[in-house]
């Protein structure tokens, strides 16, 4: 247990051979379960897990008497993608009723000894769900790559009108951590398998009110190819949040909570589009300089300074479900002597050690 609560770590897997066994190895020895899921690999991946689970298994069934084996090895018979991975993880925590669940994935990325930098904005009741901001700081995005960064950008403007959390930033990190209160309310089985898992994951945690930390971490990059493909991965994850986001219109303000905001995203909504529409069908029959264009035009900018007041008064009215954590960003080596550099970490290691893994460290 960490700190009085059950911890459990998914790690999603896929045709990581080379790591996966590593990463669950050295999962901290406070965690309780580690669901360990292959997602259709091609390579040994499976094999690697099993071995894994054998050894530890074998030696340390963790602390608490209700689980029956700390690693808990899961096999996708195709390729889901790692949100689906992550999603049956996050299934059979609910089911074991785990107090808190984080994420590391299978190609050991997130180090060990930084897992409870995630884990303790929840432990703390400060948010129920925690997760990276590469973003937080100028210090910790200024190495980030250029298209990284705009893409990044793009997408965190679209996730903050999507899930109504104003004061995030960087939602596709995969740092995180959440609660059982959360796994709880939100529907998880529904949750999206494609990289926009998170995105999605934000919107279905604002409906139900849930609180969302960000806490700062680095970015690292070295010379490895990215698995994300921005020219299909921005579109596609874009599509999903628009539908989410109509979604989280019809269950937010028309079903739990009508009112003003609701109705300003509706009219804003109606009024832009009819514009549109106007202005489309003006340009064809009439010319795209007639009166009838310009006066369509103005209609869209009505209706999109309608759709602004209603996301001002959300970010107003949302205010205290975004957390800012201020601490050491994630990835960033602790200087020599501060808190005792040479005081082992939970997981046995020295602090600082785990920083020497010159693997990149970002997706």
């Amino acid at each position: 247990m960490y700190r009085d609560h059950t911890v459990g770590v998914v790690v999603p897997a896929y045709n990581e051979a080379r790591f996966v066994g590593d990463v669950i190895e050295t999962v901290p020895a406070y965690v309780d379960r580690i669901y360990a899921v292959d997602d259709g690999s091609t390579d040994d991946t499976w094999e690697e897990i099993k071995r894994s689970a054998r050894r530890i298994n074998a030696t340390d069934n963790g602390v608490d008497e209700r689980f029956d084996q700390r690693v808990v090895p899961i096999q996708h018979g195709s390729n889901r993608g790692v949100g689906g991975a992550i999603k049956t993880g996050y299934e059979r925590a609910r089911d074991d009723r785990i107090d808190v669940t984080a994420v590391m994935g299978g190609d050991g990325q997130m180090r060990a000894g930084e897992l409870q930098v995630v884990l303790d904005p929840i432990v703390e009741d400060r948010a129920d769900y925690v997760k990276g901001n590469r973003l937080a700081r100028p210090a910790t995005r200024a190495d980030m790559p250029r298209f990284r960064l705009f893409g990044n950008r793009l997408l965190s403007a679209f996730t903050r009108v999507a899930s109504g959390y104003w004061g995030i930033g960087d939602p596709q990190n995969g740092y995180t951590a959440i609660s059982l209160a959360a796994l709880d309310a939100v529907a998880i089985e529904d949750m999206y398998e494609f990289y926009g898992y998170c995105n999605d994951l934000l919107v279905k945690l604002n409906v139900e009110g849930m609180r969302v930390a960000d806490v700062p971490r680095c970015c690292n990059y070295a010379d490895e190819e990215s698995h994300i493909r921005y020219s299909t991965y921005i579109p596609r994850v874009s599509w999903m949040l628009g539908r989410n986001f109509c979604w989280r219109l019809r269950e937010q303000y028309l079903r739990k909570e009508p009112g003003l905001t609701g109705t300003g995203y509706g009219l804003g909504i109606l009024t832009a589009g009819f514009g549109a529409v106007l202005a489309a069908i003006e340009a064809i029959t009439g010319g795209p300089r007639s009166r009838g264009v310009t006066n369509a035009l103005r209609g869209v900018l009505a209706g999109l300074l309608l759709f602004a007041a209603a996301a001002a008064l959300e970010h107003r009215a949302n205010d205290d479900l975004s957390v800012q954590v201020d601490c050491r960003p994630i990835g960033m080596p602790e200087p020599a002597g501060e808190h005792g550099r040479d005081r082992p970490a939970e997981d046995g290691t020295p602090l600082g050690a785990e920083n020497a893994d010159p693997r990149p460290t970002d997706d």
